[in-house]
């Protein structure tokens, strides 16, 4: 009876060494990375210490080889971290936005714990967390033809907001200017989904995306008819104009 248990246990024993190896298998994430980001040794710093705590072992490739992620110096994904002039994106593809693992990885990198690590790199290169600024002052990336656009803001917005020295005296006082406009941080939303901000839903129809007026009845004032193409024409020809220079802001005594 001894001898059955004792070998039970050491069955128990293999089989529990056979699965852990092949647990961290499963478990490993591969992230390409190309060679300016890993020479610096930044990745030989951050990448263990996530993986000491939450036993998830991080392989970085080349990049082009099969990863679960990317890090990358072009903004097509999650700003990660920044050293000089440069913010390191996390991209994610889409295949790989369901695994557990590569989440818990992007949740920590966002932490105070992870921020802190990134920023507790002894370098050279120094590497920051404070990538914000980098961020907001990136030029956004417009498809849209800002000749067309002008025509379009004219003919749509005009009527109530001034677009530009075209029509300086015909806005309606109570709306802003595209020139005060542009000097909101979400200028580009509020170009881009202009259509669900309040007055506009009563009188705009967006093409194969707004639903129908109520009741079929006519707005109080003539429609806006347009279309997403349209609408980033004039949110290309918004990014041409300059924000409106608003003065120093009151300084109190």
């Amino acid at each position: 009876m001894r001898r059955s248990a004792s070998y039970l246990l050491i069955s128990v024993a293999l089989l529990l060494a056979a699965m852990a190896p092949l647990s961290a298998q499963d478990k490993r994430l591969h992230i390409a990375a190309p060679a300016t980001l890993v020479e610096t040794g930044f990745l030989r710093h951050l990448l263990p210490r996530f993986s000491l705590k939450y036993g998830i072992p991080i392989t970085v490739v080349a990049p082009g080889e099969s990863a679960d992620a990317a890090f990358t110096d072009t903004p097509d994904g999650t700003p990660a971290f920044a050293s000089g002039d440069t913010t390191w994106h996390l991209t994610i593809p889409a295949a790989s936005t369901a695994n557990p693992h590569l989440a818990k990885f992007a949740d920590w990198l966002g932490s105070d714990i992870g921020r802190n690590t990134v920023t507790g790199f002894a370098g050279p290169p120094a590497f920051s967390a404070d990538f914000a600024r980098i961020v907001e002052t990136a030029a956004p990336i417009l498809d849209g033809d800002q000749e067309r656009g002008a025509e379009l803001s004219l003919v749509h917005c005009g009527r109530c907001h001034v677009i530009g020295e075209i029509n300086r005296m015909n806005g309606v006082g109570s709306t802003p200017s595209f020139a005060v406009m542009r000097t909101f941080k979400d200028w580009k939303r509020r170009f881009s989904e202009f259509y669900a901000l309040k007055p506009h839903p009563s009188f705009t129809q967006v093409t194969n995306v707004t639903e129908p007026f109520a009741d079929g009845k006519a707005p109080h004032i003539s429609p806006v008819e347009i279309t997403l193409e349209e609408i980033e024409d004039i949110v290309a020809f918004a990014a041409s104009v300059a924000p409106a220079d608003l003065g120093a802001p009151i300084q109190h005594q």
